[in-house]
């Protein structure tokens, strides 16, 4: 500011020297303040041009302020260059390991429209980048599976998408949301593993049928051996051991062929209103009924409303449940059963005051044949299946198992049923 000062004195006591020698003093002052408007307007317009065409030409000469202005503006200038120049460079080395990558990568915005996607989900998707970028992903993909994945906005867990041909690929995909409402879809050809899980479900199934009819044959004559009072007394103990053993393997048997009916169609069951407070007292009658049941078991009945489905199926699911309470939980604890309802659905409770459940065990409880302690489970006459039944029938009802566990004081298993699987009294009787 002090040098503008100065720089418009100076111009001013030119100007007045100026219309002295005149003997115009005004017109002199004046005149020299034009010409040094008339030369800020110059440099002003040089900036302006240079600041249009500064990628094609040099950045003009000027001294003073002008020239301080035309240095920061050529610093600031070759700073965002550089930043660019860097943005660039990592945008491509994204892009080039991305394209390498063994999955499928799909960029979506908030709408769900594809912004980009590698070369690998091009080919897993059958994308064209020119035609398909900015279209709907669930417009490309019509599978019912993956547009129920889509709108249920549940992405923790991955959907594996069925070939749509005789000669197509199995895919997992999962959406990994980030940013201000983006996503990126990951894509993977599982076709594969799905084979291989296809091939171990048939042979479970073929064996399990196969091994039905010679254990029956096996316990019924085990039965006839153990009512024959002419066999020695020394006999007595092995036979029942050999029962025991022979219904261990029947009641596995029968768990694989259900898990395998069960997986052999993923499809939503239909099914009838299922009475939940009489289900739930026969269970409570069954568990009392044990050899060695748990003294106290709790029915707790908070609505009427009523579950659509198998009732098999259901029936089955929460049969193992309070099955693996009764098994786990000492003589003097305690089990409640509880059925409630609100904004979200119904919800099946089982809890329990038993030794409970590390939690590194939780995730994979559910999985076949998994146990957390062996040697207990083989003492109870656990067959590792239970938790699988109930995981897949529960998903044939839409449903889905919570489990909540902690270790020596007990653990709570929660099927949630989705509202349009919820009937009321009332309805019962209009339908009537």
């Amino acid at each position: 500011a002090g040098f503008v000062a100065a720089r418009l004195a100076g111009v001013a006591a030119t100007g007045l020297v100026v219309g002295l020698f005149i003997d115009h003093v005004w017109i002199g002052i004046c005149g020299a303040l034009a010409t040094y408007l008339g030369l800020q307007l110059f440099r002003l317009h040089q900036l302006d041009y240079w600041l249009r065409h500064r990628s094609l030409m040099d950045p003009p000469d000027a001294a003073g302020l002008w020239g301080d202005v035309v240095a920061l503006v050529v610093r600031l200038y070759r700073r965002k260059k550089f930043h660019k120049q860097r943005l660039v460079e990592m945008f491509r080395e994204l892009r080039r390991s991305t394209a390498s990558m063994p999955d499928g990568v799909v960029t979506l915005n908030r709408e769900n429209e594809i912004l980009w996607f590698n070369r690998t989900a091009g080919e897993l998707l059958g994308l064209r980048r020119r035609v398909d970028t900015g279209l709907r992903v669930g417009n490309l993909i019509r599978q019912p599976e993956f547009g129920r994945y889509l709108a249920n906005e549940q992405y923790t867990q991955p959907v594996t998408l069925p070939p749509t041909s005789t000669e197509g690929r199995w895919l997992s995909m999962q959406l990994v949301p980030y940013g201000d409402g983006q996503k990126l879809l990951l894509v993977r050809d599982v076709t594969r593993q799905s084979q291989l899980e296809a091939m171990r479900k048939d042979f479970v199934a073929n064996a399990s049928h196969e091994l039905r009819s010679p254990l029956t044959v096996v316990s019924g004559y085990l039965e006839t051996l153990a009512a024959d009072p002419t066999i020695d007394a020394d006999l007595q103990h092995p036979l029942r051991e050999m029962r025991r053993q022979a219904e261990r393997m029947t009641g596995i048997v029968n768990d694989l062929l259900e898990l395998s009916r069960l997986e052999s169609d993923d499809g939503e069951v239909g099914g009838a209103p299922i009475d939940v407070a009489a289900l739930l007292a026969v269970l409570r009658k069954d568990a009392l009924s044990r050899p060695q049941p748990t003294s106290e078991v709790r029915v707790s009945i908070e609505s009427d409303r009523q579950i659509i489905g198998d009732e098999t199926q259901i029936h089955s699911a929460f049969s193992n449940l309070v099955d693996n309470a009764a098994k786990y939980t000492p003589a003097d604890g305690r089990i409640e059963l509880r059925w409630w309802v609100d904004d979200d659905g119904g919800h099946f409770a089982v809890t329990d005051t038993g030794i409970g459940i590390p939690s590194e065990h939780l995730p994979r409880l559910t999985e076949r044949f998994y146990r957390v302690d062996a040697g207990r489970a083989r003492a109870t006459g656990g067959s590792g299946l239970g938790l699988a039944i109930v995981k897949h029938s529960l998903q044939r009802h839409g449903a889905r198992l919570e489990i909540a566990s902690i270790e020596g004081r007990g653990s709570t298993f929660t099927c949630h049923f989705p509202p349009r699987r919820l009937a009321s009294v009332a309805e019962q009787r209009i339908r009537a």
